[in-house]
């Protein structure tokens, strides 16, 4: 047996934030009015992704959403791996040859033959090859300036154990990592900017979840640009009633057009190049911000952060590496997550934000600004400690980001029970008044089921949730919720959102990570073996940290109607159909 045999073949010590300890059993889907028939659902999610396909990535629709996006991307190849691994992983490639030299992924990447006006902010307002220049913007592709959540790393992972064989003949891993690390390095330098060990965002578009209701608070203090200043193409592909609104978009466009014209400068510690010395980068807003006073700790992207630097633990050990560094660092982060974020009251997570006035009611702010870490203490385990900062305050907003920790294995076991008893609450409502989990409060004053990130549903999330709670051991809920998820996305066209009540469907239809975690959700994944991870396997009713000891996945582990061993392209699974059919056509040779 080779060596990465061997490595492979070793029980793993950590369980990846996406596995369950078992593989879900298949969905019960049809024969049953209303219900579609797993296979039909299978063919017509991977339609969507092959009429999305560009040639070298997927756009999450052809109308509103025409270039490639980067959390997109990451959720899209986690599903295309079920029926073309090898397009799966050349999705993750196309994105990461967009990165800058300080190791940001953008959260976008242009096509250049879309005109200018079908999407707004284009091109021509990030600038990238020249506002980017110091902070490395390549100059043979455009992008956006600002970031979105690193689900990237896990992508990757996922990717890799969908075929083995084709991943190891084409070098994926060993390509991809040092970019992935690179990432995560800017991430953790750059942007703790409170000083606490999470990463912070400076715009609500890096968060992925762009009005929702947490952002208000931080967002009144920036002054919006004025209307004329810019044209929404939105509003041409969507309905107004479900978009966010022009007050909200004018300060959008404040908010990058002040770190663009910054230079896409961050607060803290510059990357350093490969054998040089990381230096102190001055910041292009107030307080070490990015930009305009907004500097926001979040609790979904954090998570995925921590989710990702396991599943970057994982590819090392798979290139020879132990990755216990990274583990060790992702449960740091864990402990800051919970330290800073979670309110044992509320039994959620909450957003702070770092310029909002300190709460002496909150436990885990600093009531003085000037406290500093222990300057023989690493804060967050992989930078050296600067300024603490203002600590701000929690934004007492219940959205769905405060539930998306819960797909962390490492979480306290109160903690964990005490998100599935809030999801199951009446703000959320699992499993009674919802069909699929919304982005908001359902009692909160902002709710509305139809606009955007302040009510609807969305498939990401509620896959995200879907994880977590089998892999906390409420698997009752998870099932439900696996078939919630099925049947709402194939009655609504694969919505890209939808109203959490009746599953109607809002935005765009064809959405890419819809029809792609649809298909992941399909999968019976035979590649997903248990794993070791701390604690007991909870109950539904408990929530317990699950995970029973196990072993790992071997080398030879391939997804159905994939090949391994080979350089080859996998083949198509049978019942997938013409969709798998056509995406697999491209990519021979």
């Amino acid at each position: 047996m080779d060596r990465t045999a061997q490595l492979v073949a070793r029980p793993a010590q950590h369980a990846v934030a996406y596995d369950p300890g078992t593989p879900p059993a298949p969905p019960h889907l049809g024969p049953h009015p209303g219900r579609p028939h797993p296979g039909e659902l299978r063919r017509r999610a991977a339609q969507v992704l092959a009429a999305n396909w560009t040639g070298s990535s997927t756009v999450p629709s052809r109308g509103l959403y025409p270039h490639q996006w980067s959390w997109d991307s990451a959720f899209v190849a986690i599903g295309l791996r079920h029926v073309s691994p090898r397009r799966a992983q050349r999705e993750l490639e196309t994105l990461l040859d967009a990165q800058w030299g300080d190791g940001r992924i953008p959260h976008i990447v242009f096509n250049p033959s879309v005109p200018l006006d079908a999407y707004f902010p284009s091109p021509d307002f990030w600038r990238s090859s020249t506002a980017g220049r110091a902070a490395g913007a390549p100059r043979t592709v455009q992008t956006s300036g600002i970031v979105q959540p690193p689900v990237h790393a896990l992508a990757a992972w996922l990717v890799h154990r969908a075929d083995p064989g084709l991943s190891r003949a084409r070098g994926f891993l060993a390509r991809a990592y040092p970019r992935l690390a690179a990432w995560h390095r800017y991430l953790l330098h750059r942007r703790d900017l409170g000083g606490g060990g999470l990463v912070s965002v400076v715009h609500p578009w890096e968060q992925g979840m762009d009005n929702a209701p947490s952002w208000d608070a931080p967002l009144s203090r920036v002054t919006p640009a004025p209307a004329r200043s810019f044209r929404r193409a939105d509003l041409d592909h969507g309905a107004p009633e479900d978009r966010p609104t022009d007050l909200d978009y004018g300060r959008y466009v404040r908010l990058a057009a002040e770190y663009r014209d910054g230079g896409y400068r961050d607060g803290g510690t510059a990357v350093a190049p490969a054998g040089g010395r990381a230096a102190a980068v001055p910041s292009s807003g107030p307080s070490g911000t990015g930009g305009g006073g907004f500097a926001v700790e979040d609790p979904s992207f954090n998570a995925l952060l921590i989710a990702s630097e396991h599943a970057l633990a994982h590819i090392a050990h798979e290139l020879g590496a132990t990755g216990t560094a990274r583990h060790a660092r992702a449960e740091r982060l864990t402990a800051a997550l919970v330290e800073r974020l979670w309110d044992p009251a509320e039994e959620m997570f909450f957003c702070r934000d770092l310029h909002g006035p300190h709460d002496r009611r909150d436990p885990h702010g600093l009531s003085d600004p000037h406290d500093r870490c222990d300057p023989h203490d690493r804060c967050d385990g992989s930078v050296e400690p600067g300024p603490r900062g203002p600590a701000g305050a929690l934004v007492p907003e219940r959205g769905v980001s405060g539930l998306v920790p819960l797909l962390l294995p490492g979480l306290p076991r109160e903690v964990a029970a005490g998100l599935v008893r809030t999801l199951r609450g009446p703000h959320f409502g699992l499993g009674t008044a919802t069909r699929l989990v919304p982005s908001y409060d359902l009692r909160g004053e902002a709710f509305d089921p139809h606009r955007y990130w302040r009510g609807p549903a969305w498939f990401n999330t509620t896959w995200l949730l879907e994880r977590g709670l089998r892999a906390h051991g409420a698997r009752a809920d998870a099932d439900a919720l696996r078939r919630a998820v099925l049947e709402v996305a194939a009655g609504s066209d694969f919505a890209e959102y939808v109203d959490p009540f009746t599953g109607e469907a809002c935005g765009a239809t064809g959405f890419s990570w819809t029809a792609a975690l649809t298909l992941d959700l399909l999968h019976d994944d035979g590649t997903t073996a248990p794993t070791t991870a701390r604690g007991t396997t909870g109950t539904a009713g408990t929530a317990g940290t699950a995970s029973s000891t196990g072993t790992a996945s071997t080398a030879g582990a391939t997804a159905p109607g994939t090949t391994s061993g080979t350089g080859g392209t996998a083949g198509p699974d049978s019942a997938a159909g013409a969709g798998a059919t056509a995406i697999e056509g491209g990519d021979r040779g």
